[in-house]
């Protein structure tokens, strides 16, 4: 056997495979692209989607069918901002209100003079809204939220029960979370996820946050998979990778795993 291999074995209930998405392209993204400092304009206030951000996420919503992620994704984390938020229920959402049957939508139509059709909850999977997966928070209104009641008339069928504060307490105008703070909170969300036992998340989130948290992970790794895991990522681009539970943070038990012995 080549002492040089690197390859790990794990049980695969100590797992979970995260199907990681930045939002598609905001307002604040083209503007910003050309000037940083606008940023920092009030105008760009939780940014939504542009236009081809909404191509961008016809565009991924269909490759999600195409390689069945769409039945497999047992639950869509998403952080409560409206560019992911619109990101996530036209990515992993199912569509419109199927053979006419009403079900409570994941987005109203015309969310925000998007010019979009309502999308439908019908057999998609739960969406839950977390805080910890939010932007580097600060000086920047682009990554302010609104409150979580205003979140609630626009995404009715998603789950906002798990943020505690109606405004935003978090983000301040005149400090910017450092790039630490960033990758300690996302540790805390990795951590986090193992609490869950969905075993295939979908986390659609922003482009810092991801930078700064999968910049933990992959040291050990040989350089091309090092610039895979720590690449930054294009608007709504996904990436999936797999989280090894090897220190017992999880306490799920094996349901495909079986003793061999005579049951008594």
């Amino acid at each position: 056997m080549d002492s040089s291999a690197t390859t790990t074995l794990f049980p695969l209930h100590r797992t979970k495979t995260l199907h990681l998405v930045r939002h598609a392209q905001g307002v604040h993204n083209v503007e910003g692209e050309k000037d940083f400092s606008a940023y920092k304009s009030e105008e760009f206030f939780d940014a939504q989607l542009t236009p081809l951000g909404w191509e961008q996420v016809d565009n991924l919503h269909k490759h999600v069918h195409e390689c069945a992620l769409d039945k497999k994704v047992e639950l869509v984390i998403v952080s409560p901002l409206l560019r992911t938020l619109q990101t996530a229920v036209g990515s992993f959402g199912p569509g419109g209100d199927a053979d006419g049957t009403y079900v409570t939508p994941l987005m109203v139509a015309n969310a925000k003079y998007s010019n979009r059709s309502a999308i439908s909850s019908l057999t998609s999977p739960p969406f839950v809204a977390v805080e910890l997966c939010r932007e580097q928070l600060g000086v920047h209104p682009c990554d302010r939220r609104r409150s979580i009641s205003e979140y609630r008339t626009i995404f009715p069928a998603i789950d906002f029960s798990l943020i505690e504060d109606e405004e935003d307490v978090l983000w301040e105008a005149d400090a910017r979370e450092s790039r630490k703070a960033v990758a300690a909170r996302g540790m805390k969300f990795i951590n986090w996820l193992w609490t869950r036992k969905e075993k295939e998340i979908a986390v659609v989130t922003h482009s810092a946050f991801l930078l700064q948290t999968l910049g933990a992970f992959g040291d050990d790794c040989h350089p091309m998979v090092q610039k895979e895991i720590h690449n930054r990522f294009a608007n709504c681009e996904l990436r999936s990778v797999v989280i090894v539970d090897n220190g017992l943070i999880g306490s799920d038990h094996s349901v495909t795993n079986y003793p061999g012995k005579i049951p008594s």
